[in-house]
């Protein structure tokens, strides 16, 4: 039987609120496999980004555990965690979040840099090749569009071959064509790297795309 990816079990989270506390999720159980593509579904407010932030060990739970294969990641301290997400996961934002005073190249070879990779240079320039951007090497953020800068994000984050990649609205700054060609170029990485791929989105297009659909409705998987 394939270990999987990441485990999700019983996951709780309440914050503070001005009537009491507010439940934002309830009891989420769920567990992904190797290369497996799963969507979270659910309107606004439904704790979407909330489950993604915990599955990436960026926001703690109020209760229950998520495991990356066998490691308990709330059993490790935010900097051993922090180092894990540095091997082990990608991830990719609706702003994109480069870096704008570095060259689309630059961008793509820091976390390769982070991690002592004598290869940094050439590895970056190979994947930023991959997702079609060989010819804007140099280019800063700013002077690429919004369809690019979205590559030279997937670029950095499939770089270092994570285990795992989540992505939060990954299309939503960008044109239903563009969206779709970075979509199509997300699942093919996920299939030649074998990452196991979550996004958060709320576009129904994309959501049937993915092997997994995670429904959320008032902090439940329903």
């Amino acid at each position: 039987m394939t270990q999987a990816v990441i485990r999700v079990e019983h996951l709780g989270k309440t914050v503070a609120h001005a009537t009491g506390e507010l439940a934002i999720l309830q009891d989420v159980s769920f567990s992904l496999e190797p290369k497996e593509t799963a969507a979270i579904v659910g309107a606004s407010g439904s704790g979407k980004s909330t489950l993604l932030s915990i599955m990436a060990g960026l926001d703690t739970p109020s209760s229950g555990q998520v495991f990356w294969g066998e490691q308990d990641l709330f059993a490790l301290d935010e900097d051993a965690r922090a180092q894990l997400r540095a091997r082990r996961m990608g991830f990719v934002f609706q702003s994109f979040q480069l870096l704008g005073h570095l060259s689309a190249l630059e961008n793509v070879m820091l976390p390769l840099e982070l991690m002592g990779d004598a290869h940094a240079k050439t590895q970056a320039k190979a994947m930023l090749e991959r997702v079609g951007l060989g010819s804007r090497l140099g280019h800063y953020p700013k002077v690429l569009s919004g369809g690019e800068q979205q590559r030279v994000a997937l670029a950095r984050a499939f770089v270092l071959k994570p285990a795992i990649l989540m992505a939060d609205e990954p299309t939503g700054s960008l044109d239903h064509a563009t969206g779709q060609s970075i979509m199509a170029l997300m699942l093919e990485m996920n299939q030649e790297l074998s990452t196991t791929l979550v996004l958060v989105t709320h576009d129904e297009a994309l959501a049937v795309r993915m092997q997994r659909r995670l429904h959320l409705q008032a902090g439940c998987l329903v």
